[in-house]
């Protein structure tokens, strides 16, 4: 899925992760019942390890793209 997420797109959260990590300087480790399972964030960064940083409302935490959908956003053409 990590094909499809950009810098910018708008992401949903399919799968809680065990913890969560926050995108901070000094990532700290958050229990997952911060985020709930639909929760819609912006992809803000793209991290080593195979992470992305992701704004939502709650916070912003590094998560894997496992863990995460694209949401589609679909634009009205004439």
């Amino acid at each position: 899925m990590s094909e499809n997420i950009t810098i910018g797109g708008k992401v949903r959260l399919i799968t809680l992760p065990p913890y969560l990590k926050t995108a901070e300087p000094m990532p700290m480790l958050r229990p997952a019942d911060l985020l709930e399972i639909g929760a819609e964030g912006v992809v803000i960064d793209r991290r080593p390890g195979g992470y992305w940083g992701v704004r939502f409302a709650k916070g912003s935490f590094l998560l894997e793209s496992q863990y995460l959908e694209v949401v589609e956003t679909h634009l009205d053409t004439l």
